[in-house]
């Protein structure tokens, strides 16, 4: 199929609401009482149709097999049927991999045009797109760090300039709505969506989701230039039991309400939009199905009054998972009465069909369905698609620009992160002969990880062949003829999770015949299922690799490329330094190279314990019993928690001296502010930039506490020989726990800071309900 760009052109409409000017108030009330006036003319079917949402390979032409490089052929009956006919309410996906902005603006112009002129009450189409570190099913898009890499920058004011970029290329493809950012906690690093978080502490993951989110949705998202974001994934889907993509998980009360709902309810308080909703099960409940966890707390308890989206085929998978409906239509019931107000069907229209079917029979209140359309009507008028359906892509001039390529290079350059530098062998001499080897080398598509491209990533390469590789990179730093290539191990074709032996010999061989060996080691891509693990120990064939370079007796560059932390205790024992690069993006390779050769200095810091050992999975806030030994009398006084390198870690090229950490007094009332001072130096001989991280020890409580917690962060750069006084206020409310009450509550009692290696101890002297305990249960 081919839309005419006059077609496309006619429908490019450039007014905005024409209360824009006016307070937030007044134009709050306008688009209340434009929903109210257009659900006041829906059928039942119309506003069912809003509720559904279908990929566009749905409307494909299955006939015609899309190739790299070709726009995605429609099916325009399928089309019409959906759109004009049943009045579906959103589109997402790709149709397999990326299309230019210019594939993007006809597509979905040609969606608007139908939904616009060929239907009575003429309501937009919302689409949908998981851009996610930037623009990445856009062809010649700028493509930034995965979130566990924008995570490891500690930096959430460049988290939020690269979500505002992501949004403007976002719009440049006429794509206003992004499922972004990740708000799940990466606790168990055997989970394969790992890296699509911000790490596993609550409030690092607070922090950098509300800086996305902000980046997203500015103050305005009819603003051409963002986009709304959704959250996701309500919640509780980060901590199965088997460490495996979608399967059970089972967390306490405490446990939920402690960490994994304050990044969520921090978000919605700043505006979120759009929330997704956990593919999986909490407890022996299918979260989709779980009206107490959508409603009662979600839009109730957090006061979430937006659009609730489910993810992919997730009511059908109460039956065909689950096992908890008997078939569709049940299945179809116990969400929307549970909550959700939009389906990610994706692939056909019978949700709607059973949806329309249960209104009639009485099985789902029409309250229910007018409730859902409202919210989905409302965020499309406040995107401002009722007067602007299609943004124009040749009014954004700056997509894919230099200016936007240097900003993805500044956040791989603060997400790398140097976790070993013995005698300080890095950073290297440009005139040093070096040896770049294994399979993480030569490659693109292990720089960016999934959902690039296409959904687990793996034609970045033929996508992204402008770009540098590290080995391309290193070669244009120091020149072809210092570097020395044999990879020694690649990742198979056939089965891309698994990983072969090339050639050992020729490997050994280079070796001999270089200074220093940069072996790039780690994981291919992957995402959701695919990434499932069964150990979480390297591969034998890379262990192999770095073991075999150990014997020539040459220094060893360990590059670590991945998006989770695979055990690696052996490598580091025989390697003189250590960098893990994570999932750095397109500009990985030179920003890696920079690090290399001194041009740059790492600042990334982890946002993840990285554990030594599969049985030591345990984040930093642990209990003071998981590394206590028995006061029995044994003599058993092996360390209990063995991790390789702790949360928050990450070595600099230069050296940072903490000094006069002083709180403003000893005693604090449950209402009172800390008011925190630490002086920070740069005691080394380059200017560089160090994570000031403040945690706090509640010394005694009536639930057991955490050693410590992240509280507050700066990130600062220092030039050499420089000093500053960084300055925190911490409420004594965010010292609060949630008791065995289910309630949060500051208890009276001794605490402690922790800045570096300074501390100080308070004392707080009055116990005070911080949230009262709620009337229901999860």
């Amino acid at each position: 199929m081919n839309v005419t760009k006059s077609l496309i052109i006619g429908w490019l409409f450039t007014g905005l609401l024409s209360c824009h000017s006016a307070s937030q108030l007044d134009i709050r009330t306008e688009v209340d009482s434009r929903v109210v006036e257009l659900m006041s003319k829906m059928t039942l079917k119309e506003k069912v149709g809003q509720m559904t949402q279908l990929t566009i390979g749905s409307m494909s032409n299955k006939k015609v097999k899309r190739h790299f490089g070709l726009p995605i052929t429609l099916d325009t009956a399928k089309v019409r049927r959906y759109i004009v006919e049943y009045g579906i309410g959103s589109v997402l996906n790709t149709g397999r991999f990326a299309h230019t902005k210019e594939q993007w603006n006809e597509l979905i112009g040609y969606f608007q045009k139908l939904a616009l002129e060929d239907t009575k009450n003429g309501i937009p189409i919302l689409y949908g797109i998981d851009a996610i570190h930037g623009t990445n099913y856009t062809v010649g898009a700028t493509l930034y760090p995965q979130q566990v890499g924008l995570a490891a920058t500690w930096n959430p004011s460049l988290v939020e300039e690269l979500a505002e970029l992501t949004a403007y290329e976002t719009r440049a493809s006429g794509i206003p709505w992004t499922f972004s950012p990740v708000l799940d906690l990466g606790i168990d690093p055997r989970w394969p969506r790992i890296w699509e978080g911000f790490g596993e502490d609550p409030y690092l993951t607070a922090q950098m989701g509300l800086a996305m989110q902000s980046g997203f949705q500015g103050d305005d998202i009819s603003d051409s230039s963002r986009v709304a974001a959704c959250i996701k994934h309500f919640i509780g889907y980060s901590n199965p039991r088997s460490g495996k993509d979608r399967t059970p998980a089972w967390i306490p009360e405490r446990m939920m309400r402690e960490l994994f709902i304050p990044p969520f309810k921090e978000a919605i308080n700043q505006g979120a939009t759009s929330i997704m909703i956990n593919s999986g099960e909490v407890n022996g409940i299918p979260v989709h199905a779980n009206y107490d966890i959508l409603t009662k707390l979600l839009k109730k308890e957090l006061n979430f009054s937006g659009l609730v989206v489910t993810d992919w085929y997730d009511i059908y998978n109460l039956v065909e998972r689950h096992h908890v409906a008997v078939d569709r239509k049940e299945a179809t019931k116990m969400a929307i009465n549970a909550g959700i107000d939009m389906a990610m069907v994706p692939n056909d229209i019978e949700f709607a069909d059973c949806l329309t079917a249960l209104v009639n029979e009485g099985e789902v209140p029409m309250s229910r369905i007018d409730d859902a359309v409202r919210k989905i009507l409302k965020l499309k008028f406040d995107l401002g698609l009722f007067d602007s359906p299609l943004t124009d892509f040749k009014n954004y001039p700056d997509f894919g620009s230099d200016k936007h390529i240097a900003k993805a290079k500044e956040g791989a350059l603060e997400s790398i992160v140097l976790l070993k530098n013995d005698n300080d062998i890095l950073p290297l001499s440009k005139r040093q002969k070096v040896l770049v080897c294994g399979p993480n080398s030569d490659n693109m598509r292990v720089l960016n990880g999934g959902w690039s491209y296409t959904w687990q990533g793996q034609m970045t390469d033929q996508f992204a062949k402008e770009k540098l590789t590290i080995l391309e990179a290193i070669q244009g730093k120091v020149g072809h003829d210092n570097v020395l290539f044999e990879k020694g191990v690649a990742y198979s074709k056939g089965k891309y999770w698994k990983d072969e032996i090339v050639d050992m010999k020729a490997l050994e061989s280079a070796a001999m015949n270089v200074d220093v060996v940069v072996a790039c080691i780690g994981e291919n891509t992957y995402t959701e299922k695919q990434g499932d693990l069964d150990d979480l120990v390297l591969s034998v064939n890379q262990k192999e690799l770095v073991k075999l370079l150990s014997t020539t007796g040459k220094p060893i560059v360990l590059v670590i490329n991945e998006g989770r932390p695979r055990i690696i205790r052996d490598e580091v024992k025989l390697s003189d330094a250590v960098i893990d690069v994570l999932l750095p993006g397109n500009e990985g390779g030179e920003a890696l190279a920079d690090i290399l050769y001194g041009d740059a200095n790492p600042s990334g810091k982890l946002p993840f314990t990285y554990p030594s050992y599969t049985n030591d999975l345990i984040p930093y806030f642990y209990k003071y019993s998981e590394a206590s030994p028995h006061a029995d009398g044994s003599e058993y006084n092996d360390p209990f928690i063995k991790s390789q390198w702790p949360f928050g870690f990450g070595l600099s090229y230069t050296k940072f001296k903490y000094s006069n950490l002083k709180i403003d007094k000893e005693e604090y009332g449950a209402n009172d502010v800390i008011s925190v001072s630490v002086d920070v130096e740069n005691i080394g001989d380059r200017g560089g930039k160090e994570v000031v991280q403040l945690y706090s020890s509640d010394l005694v409580a009536s639930v057991t506490p955490s050693v410590k917690r992240l509280r507050k962060f700066e990130k600062l750069y220092l030039n050499e020989g420089e000093s500053k006084t960084v300055f925190f206020e911490l409420p004594i409310k965010d010292l609060a726990f949630v008791d065995r009450n289910y309630q949060k509550l500051i208890e009276k009692g001794d605490f402690k800071i922790t800045v570096a290696d300074q501390s100080t101890s308070f004392n707080v002297s009055e116990t005070l309900v911080v949230e009262k305990l709620q009337d229901w249960r999860l």
